[in-house]
């Protein structure tokens, strides 16, 4: 028998505004408690104001890691991908959310954190190390992240260029990319626009990705990039003749 070895929280000795603004925030019992009622609303939200139409969530893998990239043109865009998983998920789901936005201040850092499980990325300081540390939680926690490979909300509705940090996380992994393609959000909560509208949302989910086989350069991240980004334009277009 191997001798037990008590690890400690990843998250030990950082404070708890360090914690909530750390990639390696662990949840405890409360945060999992809150995480669970707040996907509850969220679903009963979306099923009532945006009519939410989910297509494909049987292509989602049967466990983690993997991640979520999506189109990105609101701020209901990580809420309804938070509701397409099931409870087995959602412990380890995290929005990758952009870190001057969302973890500016204790009040934003403390909801971001507790209550819809984000983790930060901070756009204008985001280097090599930030991604590096986003990549090996993925993998050692088995965890799910939902992000925007655009690097923000678009202004007009449609799509932007995918950048490059979708591959710099998958790189050489086995972990799965599962494109989705987001319809109506823009409509419903556009960036001009403080609170959202009842209009309809449909979420289409397609075929996981794997690029094991993709070199972990620039080169390899450019081509992931596109990838999935050509993945995710078919799955809109498709969603809006559906």
């Amino acid at each position: 028998m191997e001798p037990w070895n008590l690890q400690p929280a990843r998250d030990t000795g950082l404070t708890p505004s360090e914690r909530f603004r750390s990639v390696r925030r662990e949840s405890g019992l409360l945060e999992n408690i809150a995480h669970q009622v707040c996907f509850l609303l969220l679903r009963s939200y979306f099923a009532i104001a945006h009519r939410l139409t989910i297509m494909g969530r049987e292509k989602l893998p049967a466990h983690g890691p993997f991640v979520l990239a999506a189109n990105h043109c609101s701020h209901l865009d990580a809420l309804a991908l938070g509701t397409a998983l099931t409870r087995r998920y959602r412990e380890r789901a995290f929005p990758i959310a952009a870190g001057d936005v969302f973890f500016q201040s204790t009040v934003t850092s403390t909801f971001s954190a507790i209550m819809l499980n984000a983790l930060p990325m901070w756009r204008k300081n985001c280097g090599p190390h930030a991604l590096a540390d986003l990549r090996q939680k993925l993998q050692e926690e088995r965890a799910i992240f939902i992000i925007f490979p655009e690097g923000g909300r678009s202004r007009n509705g449609s799509m932007m260029p995918f950048k490059h940090g979708l591959g710099m996380l998958v790189a050489e992994t086995n972990v799965p990319v599962v494109p989705c393609g987001l319809v109506g959000t823009f409509e419903a909560l556009p960036p001009h626009q403080n609170f959202p509208r009842p209009v309809s949302v449909k979420l289409v989910i397609g075929d996981a990705l794997e690029f094991a086989s993709i070199a972990n350069d620039r080169t390899g991240w450019s081509q992931i990039a596109a990838t999935v980004e050509s993945c995710v334009r078919d799955l809109v277009a498709q969603s809006r003749t559906a």
